[in-house]
């Protein structure tokens, strides 16, 4: 097995695996993650037998450090038939190759269970061997379509007011009018800014247009609500999401919500409404993730480790 730093030329080849790989996921796309080259050093890498790819690894160089990836959501080692022994060794390979670099430690955000297609958790394994520590843990709510819990009077009153308003619910293009909406709420609520401006969200979408899709909750040219989808194999993911006062009002966010699970039970396994924490896991907003928990779903954690090289 070659270890190979990455580059512009092998991004054919970087596609077309995490495409068919067991934990491959949209955002580990070249299309996806070179959308904010300017602001993260790649340092990812590629495991090579017979000249051709046999596992990815998202990386970013900070410091003497390595991230899998901090542009990212989570992270992780992108395997396809590789068992537990060939993660072990492949990973002890990647490292061998980031020490060689001078990198003094890996922080690894790893793959949250829900969205490999198949069982692959095989470098949770080497990190405890190679004694990582848990340096953060997320928790967010997801909805298993198999096994869905019961969903509260409050949310169902919420969906049943929302009906009665006259609200639509659809697919839109509005992405300038919706990211206004996020902004605002995101400023007034929490004091933050989206991850992605509105032009790189929309360079996005028009990259993924299967993937990354914007739902809102209107009545008539009245933009009440609105969710960005991004929509991998497993998961239907509520990326961003925003109401504004009318729409609290007329309980547009919990009808868009029903209207949004109810659309994908078919062509998904969990819809996963993300994170509720701050202060890098240690706060949890209470209210928030009981919001998400009323619709039927429950706890499904983002681990983040770091090991020393």
């Amino acid at each position: 097995m070659e270890i190979r730093r990455y580059s512009a030329e092998m991004a054919n080849a970087w596609n077309a695996f995490n495409g068919q790989a067991r934990n491959g996921h949209f955002m580990f796309d070249r299309g996806f993650m070179d959308y904010h080259a300017d602001r993260f050093v790649d340092a990812s890498l590629m495991a090579m037998e017979d000249g051709a790819p046999v596992a990815l690894l998202p990386l970013n160089r900070t410091g003497d450090g390595a991230w899998s990836h901090q542009g990212l959501t989570f992270g992780g080692l992108i395997i396809d038939d590789m068992g537990a022994t060939q993660v072990m060794t492949t990973l002890d390979a990647c490292a061998d190759y980031l020490r060689a670099e001078d990198v003094a430690h890996l922080t690894y955000k790893a793959l949250p269970p829900i969205y490999p297609r198949a069982p692959a958790q095989e470098d949770l394994y080497w990190l405890f061997r190679r004694g990582a520590t848990l340096i953060r843990r997320d928790v967010s709510v997801a909805i298993d379509y198999r096994a869905r819990g019961s969903i509260s009077g409050r949310r169902i009153r919420g969906a049943r007011k929302a009906q009665k308003a006259g609200l639509t619910f659809a697919r839109s293009q509005c992405w300038p009018r919706f990211w206004s909406l996020l902004q605002n709420v995101l400023e007034e609520r929490h004091g933050v800014a989206p991850v992605h401006s509105l032009d790189e969200i929309q360079r996005l979408a028009s990259r993924f247009p299967e993937e990354i899709a914007l739902f809102t909750a209107t009545l008539g040219d009245d933009l009440q609500a609105g969710v960005v989808m991004f929509r991998s194999n497993q998961v239907t993911h509520a990326q961003y999401i925003a109401v504004g006062d009318t729409g609290r009002e007329n309980g547009a966010l919990d009808g868009l919500f029903e209207h949004l699970i109810g659309m994908h039970a078919e062509s998904h396994r969990y819809f996963d409404f993300g994170i509720s924490n701050t202060d890098q896991g240690r706060a949890l907003n209470q209210g928030l993730i009981r919001q998400k928990e009323e619709f039927g779903g429950g706890a499904v954690v983002h681990d983040f480790y770091r090991v020393a090289l």
